[in-house]
């Protein structure tokens, strides 16, 4: 009897873990994945600086950027891993508590977004502790080089934007 009990705080806990986080893990490990996966193809087949076409509108570039978007805060690695470890745990916060309080975080736009932003940062978070810098690649002529990682915290950021005016009006 007690094991069933337990058996059915498990299945109960396992339920609502999957109920609150479930989109937001499935869309944060692929973008990781992808992140971590392109990044990988880049650092082992170019040398660093070396593009993909030499000229054009879109290259693959090999950049070491050690600091954060538009390379701001340049060689603070220690500092933005800081911050990136505390934006990990913020994001779990919000999905796994304050979702149950905030009707608006519990959409799906939302926890989509939240996803592609948490999937985003573990992946630029794991470039700073392996390498003490981020690999970017993405070279559009009149923007600045970035990565998969970087592309999912923006598109999710404004993404989450979207959906917060949207349902503010409705």
């Amino acid at each position: 009897m007690l094991i069933k009990q337990r058996m059915f705080k498990v299945k109960s806990f396992l339920r609502e873990f999957y109920s609150r986080g479930g989109l937001f893990l499935w869309v944060s490990l692929p973008v990781i994945a992808i992140d971590q996966l392109t990044k990988y193809i880049v650092k082992t087949n170019l040398a660093l600086g070396e593009s993909i076409p030499e000229s054009g509108f879109f290259h693959i570039t090999y950049v070491q950027n050690t600091g954060a978007a538009f390379s701001i805060f340049r060689d603070h690695t220690y500092l933005l891993s800081i911050f990136s470890i505390i934006g990990v745990i913020l994001l779990l916060f919000i999905v796994f508590y304050l979702s149950t309080r905030v009707e608006f975080l519990r959409s799906l736009p939302a926890r989509l977004s939240l996803g592609l932003i948490m999937g985003g940062t573990v992946g630029n978070l794991i470039d700073r502790l392996s390498y003490g810098y981020v690999i970017d690649f993405i070279d559009v002529d009149f923007f600045a080089t970035f990565n998969v990682a970087d592309a999912g915290i923006s598109v999710g950021a404004v993404l989450l934007a979207l959906t917060y005016i949207r349902l503010a009006r409705d």
